[in-house]
C-alpha cells in the first residue's frame, strides 16, 4: 500500500511539473507544437517558446528545458539570438548559462543585454523585449532536427502574471538562427 501511494504520488508530481510553456488549452496551439517548424526561405529559424514541448519547474527551474522539431533546408553557420522579456533594462539576471543543443553541437552562454526594443508588438507595455547574441552554431547538414534549449528563464507563460512585484521578473520568449555572415 506505501509503495502505491508513493507512485501515485510520484505521477502526480510529474504531471503536474512537465507542462507547456504557452496555453496548452487551446487545441490550435498543441496542433502547433506537434508541426515541425521550416527555415524561412532567407535561413533563417525562428523558435517561440509557446510552441515548445517544454518542461518548467518553478521550484527548481535550473533544469527548465524547451525543445521543437525543425527542418534545416539550408546547412552552415548561425548566428543564435536569445529574446526575452523583463522589467530591469540594465540587466536580464540570468543566474546560469543557457544551453542550446542541435545534434551534437552546443552552445552555451550567459545572455547579455545586446539591444532593448521599445513598444515591440509581440511585449505588452510594462515589459521590454531583450535580444541577446549568444554566439554561432555550425549545422552540418540538412533534415530534420530537435532543438533543445534549457535555461531557468523557460517558465510557464502564466509565471508573469503570480503577483511575483518588487523583483525584476525576466522570461525567455523565443530563440532565432539567422545565417552567419563573414
Amino acid at each position: 500500500m506505501m509503495g502505491k501511494t508513493v507512485l501515485v504520488s510520484t505521477m502526480i508530481t510529474a504531471t503536474l511539473l512537465l507542462t507547456y510553456c504557452g496555453n496548452s488549452g487551446q487545441g490550435n496551439d498543441s496542433e502547433k507544437r506537434m508541426e515541425r517548424i521550416k527555415q524561412r526561405d532567407d535561413g533563417t529559424l525562428s523558435l517561440k517558446i509557446e510552441y515548445a514541448d517544454c518542461y518548467s519547474n518553478t521550484q527548481n527551474p535550473s533544469g527548465n528545458t524547451a525543445e521543437w522539431n525543425v527542418v534545416v533546408s539550408k546547412s552552415g553557420r548561425y548566428d543564435v539570438w536569445l529574446t526575452s522579456i523583463t522589467t530591469d533594462t540594465l540587466k536580464l539576471s540570468y543566474e546560469n548559462n543557457v544551453m542550446v543543443t542541435v545534434a551534437d553541437n552546443v552552445l552555451e552562454a550567459r545572455p547579455q543585454l545586446n539591444r532593448i526594443v521599445r513598444k515591440s508588438g509581440d511585449v505588452s507595455n510594462q515589459y521590454f523585449q531583450a535580444d541577446s547574441f549568444l554566439g554561432t552554431l555550425f549545422i552540418p547538414d540538412t533534415g530534420s532536427y530537435y532543438v533543445q534549449v534549457i535555461s531557468e528563464k523557460i517558465l510557464p507563460e502564466d509565471y508573469l502574471t503570480q503577483g511575483l512585484s518588487g523583483e525584476d521578473i525576466s522570461r525567455l520568449v523565443s530563440v532565432s538562427f539567422t545565417p552567419a555572415s563573414r
